[in-house]
């Protein structure tokens, strides 16, 4: 009689443990902001600071392109703020809504490929708290967690290499590579990076604000944590509702190049999960 209790025990034992696993199985899916693979549809294309001389309406490049690869045809959006040679166009905006909004108090992360298709450039992309009317009147400052790729000189002499870089408390800084103790290398131009921010919306109060990157890609063989509690820009503690990204040319006087950065494959899901999601 005592053997077969204990076998009892032992099997209530595996069912209430298989429920548990059940339950905490993860049952969200890979939400798609973008894949590029249609027409695109539901971005804004603006150009809020356009200072180009001779003038130039609408200066911005944001359209769908097409690759071959071993897996076939794979179109992606390439982003520029005006065609080579065309300078002066200061904030060239793309935007679109999400399609969950992240409320105040939750962590999401977003996945995201980015390739350089050349340098000298200036681009930022991230997420917004902000509606539309608000993202064209703030420009840079629409941003809260913010990713950026540049090789330009900064106005106190500062040369960016071309390193992905976060926005912090202080500035931005380039992501790292920790196991080297050290910043990590410029951007490959033409090859592919995917890139997964764990985005924290809580209040700053609640530790939240802030951010984590992970890299596969160039010198990142496998992904690999580059970044710890990057900032949020403005930290107004909103919910996000808007993937966005913006370029300039610089001006005039010293402009930055407009070499274009090219996207594919925007996702968002609820937690933290660093899965791949277009394996």
């Amino acid at each position: 009689m005592r053997v077969k209790y204990s076998l009892l025990l032992v099997a209530c034992s595996g069912l209430l443990a298989c429920s548990q696993n059940n339950q905490n199985a993860p049952s969200a899916k890979w939400l798609l902001v973008d894949n590029f693979e249609q027409p695109l549809k539901g971005w804004t294309k603006v150009d809020t600071d356009n200072q180009t001389q001779p003038y130039v309406a609408n200066p911005q490049v944001t359209k769908i392109e097409a690759e071959d690869t071993a897996k076939g045809i794979n179109h992606f959006l390439i982003k520029k703020p005006a065609e080579n040679g065309i300078v002066g166009n200061r904030k060239a905006l793309s935007y679109k809504k999400l399609p969950k909004t992240v409320p105040v108090g939750e962590t999401y992360t977003f996945f995201t490929r980015i390739n350089v298709a050349s340098f000298p450039n200036n681009h930022a992309f991230g997420l917004s708290n902000l509606e539309p009317e608000q993202i064209n009147v703030h420009g840079y400052d629409a941003f809260e967690a913010t990713l950026r790729v540049t090789d330009k000189t900064e106005s106190n002499g500062l040369v960016n290499t071309g390193a992905l870089m976060v926005k912090t408390d202080k500035g931005y800084s380039n992501i790292q590579n920790y196991a080297q103790a050290q910043s990590a290398k410029p951007l490959d131009t033409n090859s592919w990076y995917n890139i997964w921010y764990v985005v924290n919306n809580a209040s700053v109060k609640m530790q939240g604000q802030q951010y984590n990157v992970y890299v596969q890609g160039g010198e990142f063989k496998n992904q690999t944590l580059v970044y710890k509690n990057a900032t949020f820009r403005m930290k107004r503690e909103r919910p996000l509702s808007y993937f966005l990204a913006n370029c300039n040319t610089g001006p005039h006087k010293k402009p930055y190049g407009n070499g274009g950065l090219r996207y594919d494959d925007i996702y968002m899901i609820k937690g933290v999960n660093l899965t791949n999601p277009i394996r």
